[in-house]
């Protein structure tokens, strides 16, 4: 064999290994706030998916071949979620774990679906993502018109013949967690006292807290995030208004208490099950905190989800995104969630949720 010869099969060896490698990972999108006011939250996004890529790949990945991650940072801002999108699109993974609000999931979940991506959310919980008839998205979280009745149903129960307020953020989730609020509190034959929208970012709610104290407010229900929230929290006790606020999962976050302080004592929140109790879940949760990282809120909903989309790519022998969306919605997955599957919206059929209590600097179930 001529020099000439051996050097050409040696670069077409190396051009077709390197080919095989470039084939052999499929890769994961992870968007989130990643930085911003939540990036509490994006972090969560990010600790659960590379823990869960880090034990598939452990156990030789999906179908053969390995993970890896491409990490997007949305800030919860609607236009930039779109954008990371077109990016996560542009870079061909095979499925998207995000986004966290609301308000990007929605916009973003036309990109993913324009592009034949799957989308599955940790975390967003208005009702129109998957109400679009979009066969690509999925989320592990549940809803808000199953989030704000349970709320409302919950104070009627538990704050009988007290002066309800209610105060939302404008954004997707905290209206639309508001909105679902006030339906069952008025289907009940119970009014508000207060409907009032706030604009997030804002640092001064005295104007708020005077409007409360007039109504003579006992509970005000908020539709929102945990700083503005917390804002509201602190303000209220500082200028003496003895008021509980209620709010969603946006609340369940030891960041909020960073907020607060004890101002935050006995404030309420729905979430569902805190998986870090469960027995099974002892290991990966060990894990984290030997890590000094506390898995709370979407951290293992996060890992769940990734769970889930390997479950179904593997049943399904691909990852083509037409054939793993028709076996995510024809199977069960055993994830950290529990056994859990999808109904045709793509909605999670799971328990749903519970409330906490926010009491000494931690929160734990409600009593």
């Amino acid at each position: 064999m001529t020099k000439t010869k051996t050097l050409l099969l040696a670069f077409l060896a190396a051009t077709l290994a390197g080919h095989d490698a470039a084939v052999a990972d499929i890769a994961i999108g992870i968007a989130g706030p990643m930085t911003g006011s939540e990036a509490v939250f994006g972090e969560q996004f990010r600790r659960g998916a590379e823990k869960a890529v880090a034990d598939l790949n452990a156990k030789g990945g999906v179908l053969g071949q390995k993970l890896t991650l491409a990490l997007a940072d949305d800030a919860c801002d609607p236009k930039q979620a779109v954008s990371v999108a077109n990016d996560l699109a542009a870079k061909k993974v095979a499925v998207v774990i995000g986004h966290y609000c609301s308000g990007s999931s929605i916009p973003a979940s036309d990109v993913y679906a324009e592009s034949n991506i799957i989308e599955i959310s940790p975390a967003s919980t208005n009702p129109k993502l998957t109400e679009r008839g979009l066969t690509n998205v999925f989320r592990v979280c549940g809803r808000d018109d199953a989030q704000g009745p349970t709320a409302a149903k919950y104070v009627l129960q538990h704050f009988k013949g007290k002066r309800v307020a209610v105060v939302q953020d404008k954004s997707a989730y905290g209206k639309g967690l508001a909105d679902e609020f006030v339906k069952t509190l008025n289907a009940m034959g119970n009014k508000e006292v207060l409907y009032e929208a706030i604009t997030a970012g804002e640092k001064d709610y005295s104007p708020l807290v005077s409007k409360l104290k007039e109504v003579k407010a006992d509970v005000v229900y908020f539709g929102g995030y945990k700083t503005e929230g917390g804002l509201i929290v602190r303000q209220m006790h500082d200028q003496g208004l003895i008021a509980t606020l209620i709010g969603g999962d946006a609340l369940v976050t030891e960041e909020f208490w960073a907020i607060t302080g004890p101002a935050g004592e006995g404030t309420l929140m729905t979430f569902g099950p805190d998986l870090r109790l469960d027995p099974a879940n002892a290991e990966l949760v060990k894990y984290f905190r030997n890590q000094n990282y506390e898995p709370e809120a979407y951290t293992l909903y996060t890992y769940g989800a990734i769970q889930a989309w390997a479950q179904a790519a593997a049943k399904a022998g691909t990852a083509d995104a037409t054939k793993v969306q028709a076996a995510l919605r024809a199977n069960q997955f055993d994830t950290v969630l529990g056994k859990i599957g999808f109904d045709a919206k793509g909605d999670i059929t799971a328990p749903g949720y519970v409330f906490y209590q926010w009491k000494n600097g931690k929160y734990g179930y409600a009593q």
